[in-house]
Parts: C-alpha cells; sequence; structure tokens
C-alpha cells in the first residue's frame, strides 16, 4: 500500500494564517488594494494552488515567507509548540493589535500618498 502524498491548499493554508494573525477577510482585501474585497479573499482561500504572484503580494501582506504559504502544516506547528514550550516557559506572545496597528499604519501611509497624488495632480 502506497502512501498518498497530501498536495498542501494554498488557500485553506493562507485562511488558517490570516486566522492565527487575527485578521480579517476584509482586512486582508483592504491590505492587498482597490482590485480586493472579501468576496474576492474568499474565493482565494478556498482555490487549492494560487498564482505565483498572487501569493507573493498575499504572503507579503501577511508578513510571512511564501514557502509558510506553500507548506503550512497545522499540525507541524501545534507539534512544535507543544514540544518547545513547557507550562513554566514564558511563549512567545502574539498580540493581534500589533497586526492590526501594522495595517493601520500602511492604510494611512498610503492614504496620505494618494492625497499627495492627487494634490501633485491638480497643480
Amino acid at each position: 500500500m502506497t502512501a498518498s502524498v497530501r498536495q498542501p491548499h494554498h488557500g485553506r493554508n493562507i485562511k488558517r494564517i490570516r486566522e492565527i494573525f487575527g485578521m480579517k477577510q476584509e482586512a486582508l482585501a483592504i491590505s492587498l488594494g482597490d482590485d480586493w474585497t472579501q468576496r474576492r479573499i474568499s474565493l482565494l482561500e478556498q482555490k487549492e494552488t494560487i498564482e505565483p504572484e498572487i501569493l507573493t503580494q498575499v504572503a507579503k501582506v501577511l508578513g510571512v515567507p511564501e514557502d509558510a504559504i506553500k507548506n503550512f502544516n497545522e499540525e507541524a506547528v501545534m507539534s512544535n509548540i507543544a514540544c518547545n514550550f513547557s507550562d513554566n516557559a514564558v511563549a512567545f506572545q502574539f498580540n493581534p493589535l500589533d497586526k492590526i496597528i501594522e495595517l493601520y499604519e500602511r492604510m494611512i501611509k498610503d492614504k496620505d500618498a494618494l492625497i499627495e497624488k492627487l494634490i501633485n495632480e491638480r497643480k
């Protein structure tokens, strides 16, 4: 009996990573730009294989390497956490607010750049 090799599901992996960061589909869509909507993110998360250029974009916005999306394995992550952190150890602390603040800072920077561009075009 041969073991089947399970192909990674890029969309499902994006969803899992996004959820780990506490990010909503709407926030990811906003971070990806004007061409993106919550609905498009939802459809993206259903795709087994995602085009390399989109995968690059999403990885950059999520702040993870592309390989993290391509090879994400929830069981391996949980096993790693269980093996590396005891009850007495100080585990890394992920604060979703940090990601939200980072997102808003990028949005403000993008908004300011757009306003400056519009002002310069009117001159």
